[in-house]
């Protein structure tokens, strides 16, 4: 729920003005761009730039974004005295234009849009074609020579007041239009005559009588004060809160609302509406990118009802609007020195601009831009780093369709389609036709591809869950383009050749018909829709993403290990760019299906004697694994972390076994089958612990049975010869987990050391090694400086770590309560968040981040030269990384995949703090 409590300074600064037009929210606050975007909102704030740079823009006003915390604090009331406040800013746009709202005869039409701090794209409501009733619908006619254009501008007016303001269901006025449709044998809206439009009109509002048991407001103030309302109650829109939790976008931001005098782009065939990009937001490519249509308004390319022309086509259909198009979009993108995304009308041939802001783009885009504005010196290269989110690297890194497959796949006539390549990538999975339903599906574990015949701002948790889009209409900035982009999605748009039919839950096209949980495959990058699965490849990395991440490295100063406990994961790593391993998890090579056996063996072992016979065999297994690793990393660390899970997991479930015995029971079997399955479960209830999390693991588990980590030991440190042999320079660092005291460290230490020493000296030669920790347990945190006398390294388990410092086992927390937690628990008619983010994806820096600030200042202050570093799953997320650099950590260690976005969020943290430091 908004608070006026969240006002910032400058926002009370602004005093009692809380109306500005265009012109004056840049004398206001020009100087300070980002005030300006706080204050007036993303959309407000282009305007009143635009506005002051001389760019054509319809005149207007803004209404601040502390207005709409004021509303929601006065319980769903308008301020006061905020309408007469709006009524005198009219009056000035009114004598600008010589029209006037509600004058019959010189009527002046408004929209009404939204427009936050950042952008949300379709997620607010917005009203067009305000002040129009049943007198100014004539006065238009008249004044413009032109009944068609007034009554379908007041058709639309019409439906989307009654869908936005008095919530009517937007599905029921599109079947009024479709039937009419229908009944005159129509294919467009604009087959429509004046008749045929006044005849849908009155049945309108006719469908607002029967179900508002109202009359369709005609007093043009009560329209305006009314869709002011409605964009302020759309800021807490379920669709909008959604957005904003998916983007950690703050709730108590509040909406702009932004009133501006209407031009018409379905004026007549001279007039037009479109978006377009100053590049290509899919590529980066530096060429203007959009779509148009004539005679249309602005939610009709945005909605995707009609299906566009490229942006290109206009130089041929009107070249004089085309080149002041291109010419003013080049400035725009000088000046904010960023991609601009455009919206633009045309009326009877005249260029207006109704909106500019930075576009949203694929990471791909944001790469090649960010790279080519830098090499262009537009940008200095830690903007261009700065340009790009991290988490954007991983749609980098995902695979694409297999070319010699899909050839296969046509040749075979699996090609269904080709649509419009709204949102590259590759996806497969299986049809669903509703969003609830992909969400549904998706939470099953299923892959799944949402098929609309458009979509809407409503169906974004279904494009979400979704591996991708196809919709039927619509075009390359249709609402699901530019949502599956900004998501990293595969979207293939305007598909026309797939009939869909929403009620029978099927697609008829390439004349096959296809149902709910039927697979294809859509490349987001061609367009095409294949029948089936395709195989997918890797991908192949861009010049510019390699030399972006080459700024990157020139500036961090944190060092980028990996996870990773195969030489697959390890060489896949390096080619990421990893300067070491962080965490090999010793655990994962005993999970395969050849060790399992003798693994099991030496659980169930009755004598040290057996125990280290089984060991044995798992030796010369482990021996190769870190031949492996250590080849693949060539001279730089890896730290092994010794077995940590306590022993049952490598043991059949205790349920099963129990069900297990009981059958063979029942069934009166006898003998060795019966006895080895009654043995297995004795062990594992013998092994069975109440919390395991906390009991016996890590070094507890070497303490009790030392033979276990004596075996790891020296598998490693015969690796580490046999590599070493070979020319190839090898840094063991060994980790012993789940220190709590330091006579743990101590003695597991003392006892591993002469195993190392023990291998080396029968091998004659030496090879440096580090003996070190996992920090991942309070007490060890407030310990560090005891526990730093025997550790060479500290790596932080900040996944343990958190469940110990929080008190939460992360498998029943995420099961039960943390959702909602992080969601709101409902109170007094209000919903509160106990935690703003789920702890287990980014660090929680009061209290986690605080014991590990401990554990660093005391560990340094015994051993100077202690090298620290994380290895939970926070290594690879943003916010976490540059906690990590504040800390002065040596290294962060993420999964392979990882570690692009890694480098490039620790460089952004180390200017960041740089500039803070200014």
């Amino acid at each position: 729920m908004l608070s006026t409590q969240g006002a910032s300074p400058k926002q009370q600064a602004v005093g009692e003005k809380r109306v500005f037009l265009f012109e004056d929210g840049y004398k206001s606050f020009g100087a300070d761009r980002s005030a300006m975007r706080e204050l007036l909102g993303g959309k407000g704030a282009g305007l009143a730039e635009m506005t002051a740079a001389g760019v054509n823009v319809p005149p207007g006003m803004t209404l601040l974004t502390c207005l709409c915390r004021e509303y929601y604090e006065n319980k769903g009331k308008m301020p006061e005295g905020l309408f007469e406040e709006i009524k005198e800013n009219l009056t000035v746009i009114e004598t600008k234009l010589d029209r006037r709202l509600g004058d019959v005869e010189k009527p002046l039409l408004l929209s009404i849009r939204s427009g936050a701090k950042f952008s949300m794209p379709g997620m607010m409501d917005t009203i067009l074609n305000l002040g129009l009733n049943d007198k100014t619908v004539e006065g238009l006619s008249k004044l413009t020579n032109n009944p068609r254009f007034a009554w379908d501008s007041y058709r639309r007016f019409v439906q989307m007041y009654s869908n936005v303001v008095l919530e009517l269901n937007k599905d029921k006025f599109e079947d009024l239009l479709e039937a009419k449709k229908e009944k005159l044998r129509f294919k467009f809206d604009t087959d429509l005559t004046v008749e045929n439009l006044k005849e849908l009109v009155g049945e309108y509002k006719a469908l607002v009588k029967s179900e508002r048991k109202i009359d369709f407001p005609q007093d043009t103030e009560l329209q305006l004060s009314g869709a002011v309302e409605a964009v302020f109650r759309s800021w807490n829109n379920s669709r909008a809160v959604y957005y904003r939790n998916l983007n950690k976008i703050d709730h108590n931001l509040g909406t702009a609302v932004n009133i501006q005098a209407m031009v018409f782009g379905n004026f007549d065939n001279t007039s037009a509406t479109g978006v377009c990009f100053t590049r290509n937001p899919s590529t980066g490519e530096k060429l203007l990118y959009g779509e148009y249509l004539v005679n249309a308004q602005g939610e009709d390319v945005v909605a995707g009802t009609r299906t566009p022309n490229k942006i290109s086509e206009m130089a041929k259909d009107m070249p004089e609007v085309y080149k002041e198009l291109e010419a003013t979009a080049l400035r725009l993108e000088q000046h904010y020195k960023d991609m601009q995304d455009i919206e633009f009308t045309i009326e009877q041939g005249k260029l207006f601009l109704l909106q500019t802001r930075n576009g949203k783009r694929t990471a791909a885009a944001a790469v090649k831009v960010a790279v080519d504005m830098a090499c262009d010196k537009i940008i200095s290269e830690n903007e261009a780093l700065s340009r790009v989110e991290p988490v954007q690297l991983n749609q980098l890194l995902l695979p694409s369709f297999d070319p010699e497959d899909k050839k296969k796949a046509k040749s075979a006539g699996r090609l269904l389609a080709t649509g419009l390549n709204a949102s590259p990538g590759a996806a497969i999975g299986e049809l669903v036709f509703t969003p609830d339903e992909s969400e549904k599906l998706a939470e099953q574990g299923r892959k799944v591809i949402l098929v609309r015949v458009e979509t809407c701002p409503d169906d974004i948790h279904g494009i979400v869950t979704a591996q991708g889009v196809v919709t039927s209409r619509g075009g390359m900035t249709s609402h699901a383009a530019v949502v599956a982009r900004g998501m990293g999605k595969p979207c293939v748009a305007g598909c026309e050749a797939f009939k869909v039919n929403l009620e029978k839950e099927t697609v008829a096209v390439a004349g096959k018909n296809f149902k709910k949980g039927d697979v294809i495959s859509i490349d987001g990058s061609t367009g095409e829709i294949f029948e089936g699965s395709i195989l997918k490849i890797e991908p192949k990395l861009s010049a510019e993403f390699q030399t972006l991440l080459s700024w990157a490295d020139k500036t961090r100063k944190l060092r980028i290990r990996t996870n990773a406990d195969t030489p697959e994961d390890a060489k896949r790593a390096r080619e990421f760019g990893a300067e070491g391993i962080g965490l090999c998890r010793t655990e994962h090579m005993f999970m395969s299906q050849q060790r399992l056996p003798a693994v099991q063996e030496m659980i169930l072992a009755h004598t040290a004697e057996e125990r280290q016979k089984a060991l044995q065999r798992l030796l010369p297994m482990q021996r190769e694994d870190f031949i492996g690793i250590f080849k693949e990393m060539k001279g730089l660390p890896v730290t092994i972390r010794l077995l940590d899970p306590p022993l049952h997991e490598f043991l059949p479930k205790h349920d099963e076994l129990i069900v297990e015995v009981a059958l063979l029971r029942a069934k009166g079997a006898k003998g060795s089958e019966l006895r080895e399955k009654e043995s297995l479960l004795h062990k594992v209830e013998e092994l069975r612990e109440a919390n395991p999390m906390m009991g016996m693991r890590g070094c507890r588990l070497g303490l009790v049975f030392p033979e276990i980590n004596r075996m790891q030991v020296q598998a490693i440190f015969e690796a580490a010869i046999a590599v070493k042999k070979e020319g190839i320079e090898v840094l063991p660092e060994i980790m012993i987990p789940l220190v709590g005291h330091v006579n743990e460290l101590r003695l597991t230490r003392l006892m591993l050391e002469q195993v190392a020493k023990d291998v080396m000296q029968a091998a004659n030669t030496t090879v440096d090694y580090k003996f070190g920790t996992m920090i991942e347990i309070p007490r060890a945190c407030v310990t560090a400086d005891e526990i730093a006398e025997y550790a060479e390294f500290f790596s932080f388990g900040t996944n343990d770590l958190t469940q110990m410092t929080f008190g939460y086992s992360r498998d029943d927390a995420e099961g039960k309560f943390l959702q909602r937690y992080l969601e709101g628990v409902e109170w007094a008619g209000e919903s509160h968040k106990i935690l703003q983010n789920n702890p287990f994806e980014v660090l929680d820096q009061a209290g986690v981040g605080k014991l590990m600030k401990i554990a660093v200042e005391y560990g340094l202050k015994t051993r100077p030269d202690l090298k620290l570093g994380i290895c939970g799953e926070h290594g690879g997320e943003p916010s976490s990384i540059a906690f990590a650099h504040q800390l002065g950590l040596s290294y962060v260690s993420c999964s392979p995949y990882r570690v692009p976005l890694a480098r490039l969020a620790a460089a952004q943290a180390t200017f960041t703090s740089e500039e803070k430091d200014k």
